[in-house]
């Protein structure tokens, strides 16, 4: 009988690696045995707080007895449907609470089994709609450089990162485009008029590309994998009306920003513009189940069913519209909705914001929108460090709090049910880590005394 070793990863025997991880195995790779409120025990016994929600996921902990009373009721009534012949009572009140969270105009929602899926279901909408109306020829997607939109082919192809280069060409008629963040970061762009001219490269683009080919464009509100990048005021709905000047679709991907994260339902009604197709995510669940979802307006709608309404999207998946996935997906949006949790991101979120900009000072610039946080960091040296990120991310792990570290930046995104004193534990171990990697105040202060110096 063979016995389950313990302990770190790298001390597991070697015939233990035919699991294929999620990331490269390394020394630092855990083994995660239990969880309780926002803490995470490994298999030696260590402690974390998780200060990313597992992956902005775990909106409710990790032991959220409502959603595990709902999913326990169902794995006991009916813990699969044929979907070939018929759906469950769970996934069609998930549906409907859904919409009812939505944005106005949005009518109808599919149920899916994550992000990537969300997204290949959003381009295949796209193009069904224009097909429909007699526009076979409005195919091409776009989609931002930098951006990052899954893991499947056809949503990675959207991902416009030079590191999914080595899977080969993505598919035909993707057109990435730059966002305002990059016009920023690369050519200098003041803040006040990056929305402006990135608004106006994106409608060259589609004049350019011919709008009689042009489907939709995808875009994340909040762009993750830039240090979550905020779009500038107006720039969202700058958008929207390039989109109706040129009979394009505006697909948000909300995979990260959707669900309470940004503090309204979704970053569509925070930054009050409403898009053609919302995909969403992560946090739909509350982590309790593979989930999400394609919500959409009446006019797509129409085109998935005899009468209208969410009536068929073939070809489907297999466990899609699950009906234990959709008891979690229900019992979290439930508490979502009945619990006060608005209120109570909206505080949590300005008492995180002011705590993340003064333990963070002079050594990175903080940027906030609700429960997402982001931090573009700055090295002691005043040099750019391409592993800044990932340095200080290690650091905060090796004291017992995940977070997500990559480039020059970290993200944060704390569960809705954190509470002061541990973001009070959060901002201290993060002003550690960042006073082993990119200098204490004084360091920082010291250099930047010597760098205006020089320009002197």
């Amino acid at each position: 009988m063979t016995t389950t070793p313990t302990g770190p990863l790298s001390s597991w025997p070697s015939d233990l690696s035919a699991f294929c991880f999620e990331v490269p195995h390394s020394p630092e790779a855990l083994l995660f045995e239990s969880g309780k409120g926002i803490r995470l025990s490994d298999a030696a016994g260590r402690s974390y707080l998780d200060a990313l929600s597992g992956v902005f996921v775990t909106c409710f902990g990790y032991d959220c007895e409502p959603i595990v009373s709902a999913v326990t009721n169902q794995l006991r009534t009916l813990p699969f449907n044929p979907p070939l012949h018929g759906t469950n009572r769970a996934a069609l009140e998930l549906a409907r609470a859904l919409v009812d969270l939505a944005p106005p105009g949005i009518t109808a929602a599919k149920l899916v089994n994550g992000g990537s899926e969300a997204i290949e279901a959003a381009m295949r909408l796209a193009r069904l709609h224009h097909h429909s109306r007699g526009n076979p020829g409005k195919v091409k997607i776009l989609s931002y450089y930098h951006g990052y939109h899954g893991a499947t082919f056809g949503s990675l192809s959207l991902t416009g990162r030079p590191d999914v280069t080595r899977f080969g060409p993505g598919l035909p008629g993707v057109v990435h485009v730059w966002p305002p963040d990059c016009l920023e970061a690369f050519w200098d762009v003041p803040p006040e008029r990056s929305g402006a001219l990135a608004a106006a490269m994106i409608e060259r683009t589609i004049e350019a590309e011919g709008p009689d080919s042009v489907a939709a464009i995808v875009m994340e509100p909040v762009i993750h994998l830039r240090g979550m990048a905020v779009p500038p005021p107006d720039y969202l709905a700058r958008i929207r009306e390039v989109c109706d000047r040129h009979d394009v679709l505006l697909v948000f991907d909300e995979i990260v920003t959707g669900f309470g994260r940004t503090g309204a339902p979704f970053a569509a009604q925070t930054f009050g513009v409403t898009p053609d197709i919302l995909c969403v995510g992560k946090g739909i669940s509350g982590g309790y189940a593979p989930l999400a979802a394609v919500l959409m307006g009446s006019h797509l709608a129409e085109h998935l069913g005899e009468h209208g309404g969410p009536v068929s999207f073939a070809p489907s998946h297999t466990y899609a519209a699950n009906p234990l996935a959709a008891a979690a997906g229900l019992a979290s949006v439930t508490l979502f909705r009945e619990g006060g949790y608005q209120e109570r991101i909206r505080e949590l979120a300005a008492h995180t914001e002011t705590r993340l900009r003064a333990v963070t000072a002079g050594r990175g610039t903080v940027r906030a929108v609700g429960l997402l946080y982001g931090i573009k960091l700055k090295s002691a040296a005043g040099r750019p460090d391409e592993r800044l990120g990932e340095r200080v991310a290690t650091a905060c792990l090796r004291r017992g709090l995940i977070i997500r570290g990559q480039d020059d930046w970290v993200v944060l995104a704390p569960a809705f049910v954190t509470t002061t004193a541990e973001v009070e534990e959060i901002t201290g171990i993060l002003g550690e880590a960042l006073d082993e990697v990119c200098g204490t105040l004084d360091e920082v202060c010291r250099t930047l005394d010597e760098v205006r110096g020089d320009e002197r």
